[in-house]
């Protein structure tokens, strides 16, 4: 029943329930899952059913590795027809009465029918149950746990084949940006040359003023400055990486999650490093693909 290492991704996500019952009661489990940072257990049984508590929290964390989990176990009695017996205490009071009222006065002899009618004589009792009987009611509650377990696990991986596609479609976004950035920005030396002549040009009205290897060395330092290769390199390399980890299946949320941090901190590198308008709108739009496949990472197991 483990769940360590599986070739799918698996969501956070999802629902599931079961019912079960025996002679004397019927229950019903409902598990309900979300993101969280760490698996967190939040379980609502009914008094008295601590051994089950335990032995539930251990077959959960079998199953999952992250997510906030809330369980809830409905417990009913079943359909029994009600068992009473006879208070002799409170009966052998009102026999007492009785006599008293019998020897100093003209009382006719009660019936059987009347004392047992008598408030408080006749009450409800419940069967004993031995441990028995107990034990093996928790195991079939653990046994039903267990079936909404797989029920619940079935909802995340279907939810993670949702998502695994979704990511796959922000990281091919990202890469096709990537590829419009490496473009771009093979074209920034030459327009960093140009530019700089134009101002030059326009500093000295018009005249040639600079020596053409001095040009070129501060074209060269300008390029290096606003040169995004090794951002672009990275961020191809994070790209690839989440496909491969993708690929091998979950638990890998938090892995993606840091592959997030860093695509992010490599697109703030690239805009901060460009003057270029056409390169920083790609940027941006880098950005908000990078923002879009985190949210979605989020839900990751």
């Amino acid at each position: 029943m483990a769940n360590s290492k599986s070739d799918k991704i698996h969501s956070m996500t999802g629902f599931a329930r079961a019912d079960g019952f025996d002679e004397s009661f019927r229950w019903t489990w409902e598990l309900k899952s979300v993101n969280a940072r760490n698996l967190d257990l939040r379980l609502r049984l009914p008094p008295g059913h601590d051994n089950i508590e335990v032995r539930a929290r251990k077959d959960i964390a079998k199953l999952f590795v992250r997510g906030n989990v809330s369980v809830h176990l409905n417990l009913t009695r079943g359909v029994q027809r009600p068992r009473i017996r006879a208070n002799r205490e409170i009966l052998a009071e009102y026999l007492a009465v009785l006599d008293e009222l019998g020897s100093g006065a003209d009382v006719a002899p009660s019936s059987a029918a009347a004392l047992l009618s008598l408030p408080g004589v006749l009450e409800p009792t419940e069967d004993g149950e031995g441990h028995d009987a107990a034990d093996s009611r928790a195991n079939a509650m653990i046994a039903t746990l267990n079936t909404a377990l797989v029920g619940l696990a079935d909802a995340r991986t279907s939810e993670g084949a949702k998502l695994e596609e979704i990511v796959a479609g922000h990281l091919s976004e990202i890469e096709t940006l990537c590829q419009a950035a490496g473009d771009l920005a093979a074209t920034q030396p030459k327009a960093l040359q140009s530019r700089l002549t134009e101002r030059l040009a326009e500093l000295f009205d018009g005249e040639t003023r600079v020596a053409e290897d001095r040009l070129v060395q501060e074209v060269a330092l300008l390029a290096a400055k606003a040169d995004v290769r090794e951002e672009l390199d990275r961020l191809a390399a994070h790209v690839t990486e989440a496909r491969t980890l993708i690929k091998g299946g979950s638990p890998v949320g938090r892995k993606l999650d840091f592959l997030c941090q860093e695509l992010n901190r490599e697109v703030n590198t690239l805009c901060s490093k460009t003057s270029d308008l056409e390169l920083t709108r790609v940027g941006l739009d880098l950005k908000t693909a990078v923002d879009r496949l985190r949210e979605q990472i989020q839900n990751i197991e």
